[in-house]
């Protein structure tokens, strides 16, 4: 099981890739590291991915212990299949409005990691100081990083939440690297072409949330989901 939201959480951090290219390309196209001898622009900018990755797996700690709340309670299955919903009337509503969908309960949150952000690209530059860029990027406002919790609180363990929620983050580390390279060679169409493929994999994945909390016995998609005391669960009447 571990292995499948593994493979899960590096998909969708891979897919988000398309997402994090149109929309942080910017910050990472600013961080402070064109003056620095080619070894440690590298290590810079990793450990500036590395502080997102540590910020995502806190998330999956966080919520992965609200989702096993959830999985004890005996309400994961229907619980799964109201996030595949909600993402989808989610997505309808940004396919309508055509803007991204944020939270207003968090504006003062991002309001002040973006100040945090701007503090640290102005402080002097150290491997801690990268590390906590890119910890504070990690909290930034992402439609990306709401589907990944959506989908880390329908975990039936915390560890797999935090392994799917670190995986996610190292998913998108690739593509990441390379805009700090050669982000001045992407264009913006191409960019705005990117980002506007993902709400279609997005799609994809709420349908995978609803088919599992439906469990159909299907491997990886749908399996037979089993509450805390070991007796298989299901919504079938």
């Amino acid at each position: 099981m571990l292995l499948a939201f593994i493979i899960a959480g590096l998909s969708l951090g891979t897919v988000s890739s398309l997402h994090c290219v149109g929309m942080c390309g910017p910050l990472a196209l600013a961080l402070p590291v064109h003056h620095l001898s080619k070894t440690q622009k590298f290590l810079s900018l990793l450990f500036y991915q590395f502080g997102r990755i540590v910020t995502y797996a806190s998330l999956g700690l966080i919520f992965g212990v609200l989702g096993r709340r959830i999985y004890i309670a005996g309400f994961q299955q229907w619980f799964s299949i109201t996030m595949g919903i909600l993402i989808i009337v989610l997505l309808g509503i940004y396919f309508i409005y055509q803007k991204p969908i944020h939270p207003s309960f968090l504006n003062s949150l991002y309001k002040l990691v973006q100040s945090w952000i701007l503090k640290l690209l102005r402080s002097p530059k150290n491997s801690f100081s990268f590390l906590l860029l890119g910890m504070a990027n990690g909290m930034l406002p992402c439609a990306m990083v709401y589907v990944a919790i959506a989908s880390a609180l329908t975990t039936t363990e915390v560890g797999y939440s935090i392994a799917f929620m670190a995986m996610f983050g190292a998913g998108t580390l690739p593509a990441m690297l390379m805009i700090s390279y050669f982000g001045q060679m992407i264009s913006m169409p191409v960019r705005k072409t990117m980002r506007n493929i993902v709400p279609y994999f997005v799609a994809v994945l709420a349908l995978i949330l609803i088919l599992r909390g439906l469990n159909l016995g299907i491997p990886f998609i749908s399996p037979e989901l089993q509450d805390a005391r070991g007796k298989t669960v299901s919504c079938h009447i």
